[in-house]
């Protein structure tokens, strides 16, 4: 029964493989990033629920910075969420303390004294009251990078489909529909907004540049403001402008290789060390004894 009981548990551990129609049918259905985000600030977490009271005091102090209102934008956070998850991480950080120095008297029947409470609180608060700011950055870090990549992929489809004979805001258009994602979503609002408008869509994707911070976009917008609109000019600039972004994605990619491998570099030495120290202790001691 023993036996019986593990084996099941095992079987039951690992998530159900997904059946192929449902994946199918997840590939075709089409992202919707605007109520995503309005069931999120419906919902908001714990954390935020806890500091909400804390929120005007901080706008008080001017936070967020123009930085961070930036990332909060491309990470679709609001301000007042951001703010009360960082009031209740720096309250958190406040209690731990000393509710471990509660749980160790009980224990022991010890006292820790205060000063180690008090300073371990203070530390641990200030060190909480900045995790949401990397949360943010991390997120409109990758969001951007997926912009990017993004990017390069519907310039190239887009090429393509010039070469076959389209227009321009039609290749644009059926290009920006074979991605997913939520970098897709983005240059699929800003081109449907320039069909609507009936504007360009270079203009719209350079708007989009400039409120997600990618430079790539404004770039590109200022580039074929300058080479036009139609034609063979547009065909070449967008052909030079993805190779330029396939470019320097390699670079980068190259790059963050070269530096993964040099941070392995620190604890293979680190671990040698440790061997050396485990190796040579025992031998240390007896000479040590022989003296």
């Amino acid at each position: 029964m023993f036996g019986t009981g593990l084996i099941v548990l095992a079987r039951g551990l690992p998530p159900p493989r997904p059946e192929l129609g449902s994946l199918l049918a997840a590939l075709d259905r089409p992202a919707l990033p605007a109520q995503r985000q309005a069931g999120e600030e419906a919902n908001p977490g714990l954390l935020a629920r806890c500091g909400a009271r804390a929120v005007p005091g901080l706008r008080a102090l001017g936070l967020p910075t123009p930085a961070l209102r930036a990332d909060l934008a491309v990470a679709e956070r609001a301000a007042e969420t951001y703010l009360a998850a960082k009031a209740a991480c720096a309250a958190v950080g406040l209690l731990v303390p000393w509710v471990a120095g509660g749980l160790f008297y009980l224990g022991t029947s010890t006292w820790p004294g205060w000063w180690m409470p008090t300073s371990a609180c203070l530390l641990l608060a200030a060190a909480s009251f900045f995790l949401p700011d990397g949360e943010v950055r991390q997120l409109a870090r990758r969001r951007r990078e997926e912009l990017r990549h993004t990017l390069a992929v519907v310039l190239d489809l887009t090429v393509i489909a010039l070469a076959g004979g389209a227009g321009a805001q039609q290749a644009l258009n059926d290009a920006s529909q074979a991605p997913r994602g939520w970098a897709a979503g983005q240059l699929r609002r800003a081109i449907s907004t320039a069909v609507v408008t009936r504007s360009s869509p270079w203009h719209h994707l350079g708007l989009l540049g400039e409120r997600t911070g990618v430079g790539d976009l404004t770039e590109l917008a200022a580039t074929l403001s300058l080479a036009g609109t139609e034609g063979a000019k547009i065909r070449s600039s967008l052909e030079a402008k993805a190779k330029a972004m396939r470019r320097r994605r390699l670079t980068e990619a190259e790059g963050a290789a070269q530096a993964a491998t040099e941070r392995m570099a620190l604890p293979i030495i680190l671990q040698f060390c440790g061997f050396l120290v485990f190796i040579g202790t025992p031998a240390l001691s007896h000479v040590l004894a022989g003296l």
